[in-house]
């Protein structure tokens, strides 16, 4: 689609922006659905985000999503936060809705979007998640707002890992846990769900894997990764070995940009597998 006077901007606000995915994804949806938005990328210095913002607002961009590492720093900045992104404490996705900038979290929403889509439900469900980062953070409030049954974290540190417990245990009725012990084969005998939120896997440590490759698993079990590059970890081969399902980081991607999608064009797109198609060809 040309580019005119009532062409609307998208854009991404973040440091780094040069390996973003998401003008790929964006302006494919904008192109199929024949929608005159454009998305760019701007790389924005921490002490020129408040400024950003709010050109946001005074040049009438339709909306953005937000990066490393503003994640945090733009609530401040906004005009009113989505409920789960308060509890999260970071926002990733903002909506201009007529001069009022509104945060959202996607992160969980396309996580969880993307277990249902495997046809497992959350409801009632055991999950142990590995890693303590904001990754986890945005996954475990959705996954307890979904009705978890029990949620583990999983992390060498517990520092953050207790400040995730106690935004759970204070605002949901999920059992939640915390650990620093190394993952056995009995404490995946115990869960219905295990997910990777920590970088093992990806670029230089795409050769190690988050738990111990020798284990085997005699139960049902769904393995996810939040790592979309390399396509397969080590973690996920590791379940294909034991015949395991499997969620792929590029599901998560691109689920959570697809509902990013939806809060600016109210559009709810059915192009996850080729987009999936045109992003692992990039």
């Amino acid at each position: 689609m040309d580019i005119n006077s009532k062409t609307k901007t998208i854009c991404l606000i973040g440091n780094p922006i040069e390996h973003s995915l998401s003008p790929n994804i964006h302006n494919y949806l904008f192109e199929k659905y024949d929608i005159n938005m454009k998305y760019l990328c701007f790389k924005v210095e921490d002490t020129n985000l408040e400024e950003a913002i709010q050109g946001v607002r005074s040049l009438g961009i339709k909306g953005c999503n937000i990066t490393i590492p503003h994640k945090v720093e733009v609530m401040k900045f906004l005009d009113d936060i989505d409920k789960n992104a308060k509890l999260i404490g970071a926002v990733n996705t903002i909506e201009n809705k007529n001069g009022k900038l509104i945060g959202y979290n996607t992160d969980g929403i396309g996580f969880v979007k993307s277990i249902l889509d495997k046809g497992y439900k959350i409801k009632d469900k055991n999950i142990m998640i590995i890693g303590a980062g904001g990754a986890c953070r945005s996954i475990a409030v959705e996954l307890a707002s979904k009705g978890a049954k029990k949620i583990e974290i999983r992390n060498r540190s517990l520092e953050s890992a207790k400040k995730i417990k106690t935004i759970i245990k204070d605002n949901f009725d999920t059992e939640i846990c915390i650990s620093s012990e190394k993952i056995e084969r009995e404490d995946l005998e115990q869960i219905d769900i295990i997910i990777n939120t920590t970088p093992i896997g990806m670029d230089k440590d795409r050769e190690n894997c988050p738990i111990d490759e020798n284990i085997s698993v005699s139960k049902d079990l769904l393995v996810c990764d939040i790592v979309y590059k390399p396509h397969e970890t080590k973690f996920l081969k590791w379940a294909k070995k034991n015949n395991l399902d499997i969620v792929y980081g590029i599901d998560m991607l691109v689920n959570q940009a697809i509902y990013g999608f939806y809060i600016w064009t109210k559009i709810k797109p059915l192009e996850q597998e080729n987009i999936k198609k045109i992003l692992r060809g990039i």
